[in-house]
């Protein structure tokens, strides 16, 4: 099971966001099967057995096992990630594209960014996937509380100084072997549980 998966797949996004199947792939974390699940979730078995088979069409849950049970097999099933993330390539026609508006300052530019970035790395993890290779990334997560607005606009103005300068010393246009890499910085009010 990996950690998080990126869904691609138009009718595969639209199989997760279905409320019970959501339901049965948040308790499918821990194999289990459709008896199990039946009195979790308070759905016939039958019932269960049919959203499960939908989510396992989709790529969402793998087998882990079949068990004999007199005439009845009972098949255990796990949800291939602990959690998953949609890319913006569900939705490609309507997916947002920073290249129409580029603004620093503006929060839906921030947005569009952020969904680009979602899904060049679900298709950077996929890729990689089917040849069983790992992708170079790093990240840098964490937060800052500033003492006003003034001081936030002097970081932001400091931080592109900075990364200006890195990018400068570092990138290298001609390098024969050379691999371009994106970078993206961003700075956001930070959302607590509270103010959702």
């Amino acid at each position: 099971m990996e950690d998080v998966a990126v869904i691609e797949d138009p009718a595969a996004a639209e199989v997760s966001l279905d409320p019970i199947r959501s339901r049965l792939l948040a308790a499918l974390a821990v194999p289990g099967s459709a008896t199990m699940l039946a009195a979790q979730v308070g759905l016939p078995r039958q019932k269960v057995n049919y959203h499960l088979r939908t989510l396992e069409q989709h790529g969402l849950l793998e087998l882990v096992e079949e068990r004999r049970k007199g005439n009845v097999t009972e098949r255990v099933l796990q949800a291939t990630a602990a959690s998953y993330v949609i890319s913006p390539t569900a939705m490609a026609a309507v997916a947002p594209d920073p290249s129409r508006a580029p603004d620093r300052l503006s929060a839906r530019w921030l947005l569009a960014v952020a969904a680009r970035l979602v899904r060049d790395v679900g298709e950077l993890i996929t890729g990689a996937g089917k040849t069983r290779q790992k992708v170079a990334t790093f990240a840098i997560d964490g937060e800052i509380r500033f003492a006003s607005a003034a001081e936030r606009a002097a970081f932001a103005e400091e931080l592109t100084v900075a990364v200006t300068a890195l990018v400068s010393r570092f990138h290298d246009e001609d390098a024969p072997n050379g691999r371009s890499h994106r970078l993206v910085v961003a700075v956001h009010p930070t959302v607590t549980r509270e103010q959702r």
